[in-house]
């Protein structure tokens, strides 16, 4: 069956690009043989609908025109689905190479190989790549374990509403959440999904990890306009605690704890194990700082103190 549609797509686009004017449905019927075999003309429309509209999501640009008795035609012109000629320095196509590495999930690796080979055969050159040497201690990777990533990824490319069950770091079980999906951002190793929460009816993020069983597609456009992509990664950082507002006093046990001493205005041995770090303090900082476990020990603020070890409760009940 794959192969049939890929065969009627080509045809389909051969057609349209081969043709000097427009073609009507009728025409283009009685050229494509797959739509010679269509039972009837409703189901010849229902698929030439939809192979058009696959054709158009790959990138053919494909145009509708009307004659003088109303009826629709539709070809591709050549000028207009004529890419312009790819030209990479070295020094790009070694930056193209790394970062089809980076990726281990299945889907996204394919598409960057795919991508890579289209460059080449349009002559992008083939560059030596300056990390060589290093691959077999250090490669680049971008991890995905959770299962959610896959089909939030297509839900934010199709733009289609969703559904999931997500628990929050501070509650006993989880709770339904019908969501808009805007983009995917990866944010100190963790994977986040900006989007609107149609019950709140806000702008909301949440953490891959937190999502719980199957995520599952709803019909219908969004509710609720898509913004700058840009204003949606600063909303996640935002959320996971990038921005910070005020600073927090931590105590953290010698030799833990990395990823916090780098973020650190001030760092103090206190002896018996422990330092003091005086750290920036925003949204989120509760959340991470109770993935340290026994590492960490909040100073102040209280509030601050007081959010880690209702966190931290909440986990021991489970």
């Amino acid at each position: 069956m794959a192969i049939a549609k890929a065969e009627r797509l080509m045809n389909l686009a051969l057609c349209l690009l081969g043709t000097r004017r427009p073609l009507s449905k009728r025409e283009l019927r009685g050229s494509i043989e797959a739509y010679l075999d269509a039972g009837s003309d409703e189901a010849f429309n229902r698929m030439f609908e939809r192979d058009k509209d696959d054709l158009r999501e790959l990138g053919l640009v494909i145009e509708t025109v009307e004659n003088l008795d109303g009826d629709a035609g539709y070809l591709a012109r050549r000028d207009s689905n004529r890419l312009p000629p790819v030209a990479l320095d070295a020094e790009e196509a070694a930056a193209l190479g790394l970062a089809a590495k980076v990726w281990q999930q299945a889907r996204l690796a394919g598409a960057a190989s795919g991508a890579l080979q289209k460059l080449r055969a349009a002559g992008m050159p083939e560059a030596e790549d300056p990390y060589a040497a290093q691959h077999s201690a250090l490669e680049p990777r971008i991890p995905v374990h959770e299962a959610a990533f896959e089909p939030l990824m297509l839900a934010c490319r199709d733009r289609r509403p969703v559904v999931f069950d997500y628990r929050k770091a501070n509650a006993a079980r989880p709770e339904s959440r019908q969501v808009e999906p805007w983009t995917l951002e990866c944010w100190r190793g963790h994977w986040y999904l900006a989007g609107w929460d149609r019950e709140r009816g806000a702008e909301r993020v949440f953490r891959l990890s937190r999502i719980t069983g199957r995520v599952r597609s709803r019909s219908g456009p969004f509710t609720a306009g898509v913004p700058d992509v840009v204003t949606v990664r600063e909303t996640v950082e935002t959320w996971a605690g990038e921005t910070a507002t005020r600073t927090a006093l931590i105590k953290l046990r010698t030799g833990a704890g990395y990823p916090l001493r780098s973020r650190a205005a001030r760092c103090r041995e206190l002896g018996g194990g422990w330092d003091e770090l005086e750290i920036p303090y925003g949204h989120g900082l509760d959340a991470w700082l109770v993935e340290f476990g026994p590492d960490v020990m909040v100073l102040e603020p209280a509030d601050l103190r007081a959010d880690v070890v209702d966190r931290l409760r909440a986990v021991a009940k489970d």
